[in-house]
């Protein structure tokens, strides 16, 4: 009974430790946009601010080639503008007011360029790309130019990732799971070190595959599924990264676990 009860003891001691060990990487989700205007330089500097480590951030292509920040096709929502990205220059983009609509406070608020949010990210946190329109290309050229290439991720579409590998493999890549045909097509060819879930792909036959494959899973935790217990049911289930709109709230969550620093 004594030697049952020791190895117990030694089993519960170990669980607790790896438990301890487990580090949840915090996303936000277009920076801290609930209280600042998203994808701009004051939601990027808050979610810095909040703890987060890596930043959500939309990059699109302006009609003269420049990468802005921007998640719609067109700037009408987010801006005093209005025009689709793809045909403003940037001179355009640059015209149009980015904070007035959220507050008075964040008026004069420009669209910031990819390549401003790189420069203020090294050193400070990490960048999770979603690449809306942007060719793999300038996205390799601009994270090379500020030497983010170990902390960045890349989101976007299967010819999007290949180039990306090609043109530098230091730069991670991280596919949409979809579903157990796709991600095993992808594991199989890329060998992503991370791969992405939201709450449609996020089923425990995908997440088996993925666990599989040795490969990280950052899920979307937004809207009403952005809170504790949802929180909680994605890392029970394997995610090492949660996206978030409360990078403040979910950090706090996991270091009262220890599953953040």
């Amino acid at each position: 009974m004594r030697t049952i009860l020791l190895s117990l003891l030694v089993l519960a001691t170990s669980h607790a430790a790896q438990q301890g060990e487990k580090q949840i990487v915090v996303i936000s989700h277009r920076g801290e946009h609930l209280h600042h205007p998203e994808n701009t330089m004051p939601a990027f500097r808050a979610a810095v601010e909040a703890g987060a480590d890596f930043i959500e951030v939309d990059v699109r292509t302006t009609a003269d080639g420049r990468l802005v920040l921007q998640h719609d096709a067109t700037v009408d929502r987010c801006t005093n503008g209005h025009g689709q990205v793809s045909a403003m220059t940037f001179e355009e983009i640059r015209k149009v007011d980015a904070g007035a609509k959220v507050n008075a406070e964040f008026a004069g608020t420009p669209v910031p360029t990819f390549e401003e949010v790189l420069e203020f990210a090294h050193g400070k946190i990490g960048v999770y790309i979603d690449s809306k329109q942007i060719s793999a290309k300038d996205l390799v050229t601009a994270v090379a130019q500020y030497h983010m290439e170990d902390n960045v991720v890349v989101y976007g579409g299967l010819n999007l990732h290949r180039e990306v590998q090609k043109l530098n493999p230091r730069i991670k890549i991280m596919p949409e799971s979809e579903n157990v045909e796709w991600a095993t097509k992808f594991l199989d060819e890329l060998h992503p070190q991370v791969v992405a879930f939201d709450a449609r792909d996020f089923k425990d036959e995908v997440i088996a595959v993925v666990r599989a494959a040795n490969a990280g899973l950052y899920v979307d935790r937004l809207g009403l599924a952005d809170n504790i217990p949802m929180w909680e049911d994605a890392i029970r289930r394997g995610a090492t990264g949660i996206q978030t709109d409360h990078p403040a709230g979910l950090g706090r969550f996991l270091r009262e676990r220890g599953w953040h620093k």
